[in-house]
């Protein structure tokens, strides 16, 4: 047993925090964690669990919609926000619990406070001196607030998972997925929504043709998309709030709502004093081992340059458990194709390379692309339309890229990744039996390039 307190400490109760910390401690390690908000991190109780159902309760009301071109007499009932907020908040504190629960029966140690570095091997853990042979930092990343003259009145994602009124309309600023996201929210439930993006088309590091798409899409639901377009003043006002957009208009509204990216967890943490090194935007620097500048201190997560997805630090995680405590020298994170979906309306959802990033590899393309009704609109009325891509290297007739847009098209990304990870041929889609009629058969049934 070594001189220190523990073997094994985990900066953050996050996902890839707890992961970790419990799988280290089921190979036998001593394990101390601290948390000093909430277990479950972002995800759990401010980012994709509540965000996702919260997408619940605003399609609820294209379903009222959509159900009369089915024959039902579909009388739009009323939508009381204090109840979603109260069964949200239920189902987010039994998460906690289930958080705390994996680590108590896993036999670690939780410190339900704050943790900074002291030195490199010594804890600051709400005022404990705390050692350890090894540490690991996974406190995630938090919503970048704006800089502008009166940005003080926005409400960032934290915030709007417990406002107080729902807002009759909204001014959404940013054009990634969060917003994206938050303007299907919005609107679902009822609110007048405007989104600003400073580029020219939203979801900018998607494919292509994902984000003229989307837009298109979102502009015929209702949703108001002024591109090129950003927030350079606000002011508080009896009704709510006037915005100054850069193109010369002023807004009215009752909300504003900021997405403009996130920013690591790191400023509390003593970094600089412990010699721990970071970027420029105070993400903690790692190499292929997740080993900071000190090749006992590793970092996972959004607090490191990674891909900002929680099963990614979940894997991440799990895998320098495996690593460190089980021996398991080989385990790796693979990152080819990372499946990842955005909850707009309609949902994307996209795995590989996109068009772009495949033709700046040099590599010799093959693009199949549909763009179709589905049949529950052919019904319903509802002018909304699926888009379905693949991106297939010449080369080995590999499928190296999937993106799509359309209703449940995030649950059939997940079977497609798998596909590629395995490395299936374009072949091998083309030789799959579809499941008819559903949206998912397209992607066997595409048989000319475009």
């Amino acid at each position: 047993m070594s001189d220190y307190d523990f073997d094994y400490f985990v900066i953050g109760g996050g996902s890839g925090g707890v992961r970790s910390a419990r799988i280290a401690a089921g190979h036998g390690a001593r394990v101390g964690l601290a948390e000093g908000k909430y277990y479950g991190g972002t995800c759990v109780n401010v980012g994709c669990v509540p965000k996702k159902l919260f997408t619940y309760a605003a399609d609820f009301s294209h379903a009222f919609e959509d159900a009369q071109g089915f024959g039902w007499d579909a009388v739009h009932p009323a939508f009381d926000w204090n109840i979603l907020l109260k069964n949200k908040n239920t189902e987010i504190a039994r998460l906690n619990d289930i958080y705390k629960n994996l680590l108590d029966n896993a036999g670690v140690k939780r410190f339900d406070d704050y943790a900074s570095l002291i030195d490199p091997h010594t804890l600051d853990v709400g005022g404990q001196k705390i050692t350890a042979e090894k540490i690991l930092i996974a406190t995630g990343g938090t919503p970048r607030r704006p800089d502008f003259d009166g940005a003080e009145h926005v409400h960032i994602s934290d915030e709007a998972f417990y406002l107080k009124d729902f807002p009759k309309s909204v001014v959404i600023q940013g054009g990634g997925y969060i917003a994206v996201e938050f303007a299907r929210i919005f609107h679902g439930l009822g609110a007048d929504v405007t989104l600003l993006y400073r580029g020219k088309y939203i979801l900018k590091h998607f494919d292509q043709d994902i984000g003229p798409f989307l837009q298109n899409e979102m502009t015929k639901q209702g949703i108001t998309i002024l591109t090129e377009t950003d927030i350079t003043k606000i002011e508080k006002t009896e009704k709510g709030y006037s915005v100054d957009l850069t193109n010369g208009e002023t807004l009215k509204t009752g909300l504003v709502f900021s997405a403009i990216g996130r920013t690591p967890n790191t400023e509390s943490l003593a970094l600089e004093q412990a010699g721990v090194k970071t970027d420029k935007a105070g993400r903690i620097t790692v190499n292929e081992n997740y080993q900071t500048n000190f090749d006992h201190i590793y970092a996972v997560g959004d607090v490191t340059p990674t891909a900002q997805l929680t099963p990614v630090a979940l894997a991440e995680g799990h895998v320098l458990a495996d690593r460190l405590f089980n021996k398991q020298k080989d385990r790796a994170v693979d990152y080819t194709y990372i499946p990842t979906a955005v909850f707009s309306s309609p949902p994307c959802a996209t795995t590989g390379l996109t068009e772009q990033q495949a033709r700046e590899k040099g590599l010799e393309i093959e693009v199949y692309k549909t763009d179709f009704k589905p049949m529950i609109h052919t019904l319903s009325g509802r002018d909304e339309r699926t888009l379905m891509k693949l991106i297939v290297n010449k080369a080995d007739n590999k499928v190296i890229g999937a993106h799509m847009i359309g209703k449940d098209v995030p649950e059939m990304m997940q079977g497609v990744a798998v596909a590629m990870n395995a490395g299936a041929t374009k072949a091998d889609f083309d030789r799959t039996i579809g499941i008819h009629p559903t949206s998912a058969e397209e992607f066997v049934t595409m048989r000319s390039a475009v």
